[in-house]
């Protein structure tokens, strides 16, 4: 009989390890591809990280590479909140069909605390990448402006 999936580790595992697919390899395997397709633009993110670090913040391309992470982070938290907005029935539904009713399924202040962080990252690494980009396309935009009235 296969081990109940428990919530509160589910939704921790979205928030420190979303990005990556962790939580996805706890309820699913690691058979599951969406899993494996998680580190993807986290890797571009860091890239661009990488490239500004390098390059200075007029790299272009790092303009476009670094919302790719703050987007998979919030996507992960994304995920840790709907699982934990969830209630115990949908969760064995989900997660538990072969053992539903277990204590795996309920919510408690661990998930409750797991809930927050994922509020406070999510919005955080949204709201970063969204200014970040949005930014960059302006200054780009304005530098264009300048080249053309020259």
């Amino acid at each position: 009989m296969a081990r109940a999936k428990n919530k509160t580790v589910a939704v921790w595992l979205a928030l420190v390890g979303g990005s990556l697919g962790l939580h996805r390899f706890y309820l699913r395997g690691l058979g599951d591809w969406i899993g494996w397709l998680h580190p993807l633009p986290t890797a571009l993110g860091w890239y661009g990280v990488e490239r500004v670090l390098a390059y200075g913040q007029d790299d272009k391309l790092s303009w476009v590479l670094i919302p790719f992470l703050g987007l998979s982070i919030a996507a992960a938290c994304l995920t840790g909140i709907v699982y934990a907005l969830s209630d115990a029935e949908k969760w064995d539904r989900w997660f538990n069909p072969e053992a539903p009713g277990q204590a795996a399924a309920r919510t408690n202040w661990l998930t409750i605390g797991a809930l927050v962080m994922a509020l406070l990252v999510g919005t955080i690494a949204f709201m970063g990448s969204l200014a970040f980009g949005i930014q960059r396309y302006f200054e780009y935009q304005v530098e264009e402006a300048r080249k053309i009235s020259q």
